[in-house]
């Protein structure tokens, strides 16, 4: 369980510094958590690689109680609803849950296959689920999340829809662009890690 702790470490940090820079907008389609959260499929995946599905597994159940906490201690600041603390929630953890299954399915393929794939599935997963529950006008709404529903140009330039729909799509872009990213770090942690357990 102890080599487990990096991970746990790493994940919950992604969690509480995602919750807090979720905040802090850039732009006008995007906040700075979006640029930290991505980095949590890296965890599970580095988790998944080196340790088996099960930690995987188990650094995401930290990370998901780690997050209802935030969302718990941010309910009580005012700074989120009961909607989108459950819209969080749920896709954190069902992207993450997905993010395993596929990799775990890919793991044999060339290196980059099993990272890439299981994050890109996850990041679809994680921006549909989180944006439909908090935001969309579907689902019931009230003052604190009506706002999302007003028209506006997709991402300022498009056909007009929902402004979370704009929202879904740069938190989604800047995922997939940071899934790619991500493949240097994976390859490096993961290759160290691995030579690490061989001498143990």
């Amino acid at each position: 369980m102890t080599r487990y702790l990096p991970g746990i470490l790493a994940m919950a940090t992604i969690v509480v510094a995602s919750n807090i820079l979720v905040q802090f907008t850039v732009g006008s389609w995007l906040t700075w958590g979006a640029f930290t959260y991505p980095f949590s499929f890296l965890v599970t995946e580095i988790m998944n690689r080196v340790y088996g599905p099960a930690a995987a597994r188990r650094v995401v159940l930290v990370g998901f109680v780690v997050g209802v906490v935030c969302s718990v201690i941010a309910a009580g600041l005012d700074k989120t609803t009961l909607r989108i603390a459950i819209g969080s929630g749920t896709a954190f953890l069902v992207a993450q849950l997905v993010d395993i299954v596929v990799f775990n399915a890919l793991r044999n393929r060339h290196w980059w296959v099993a990272p890439l794939t299981s994050s890109s599935v996850g990041s679809v997963l994680d921006t549909a689920i989180f944006f439909t529950l908090a935001f969309s006008a579907s689902l019931p709404h009230d003052a604190n999340t009506a706002w999302a529903n007003e028209g506006v140009p997709l991402l300022g330039q498009g056909p007009v829809t929902a402004l979370w729909v704009s929202l879904a799509t740069a938190d989604w872009m800047v995922k997939t662009s940071l899934a790619i990213l991500a493949l240097v770090p994976f390859r490096l942690i993961v290759r160290n890690l691995l030579r690490a357990e061989r001498t143990i």
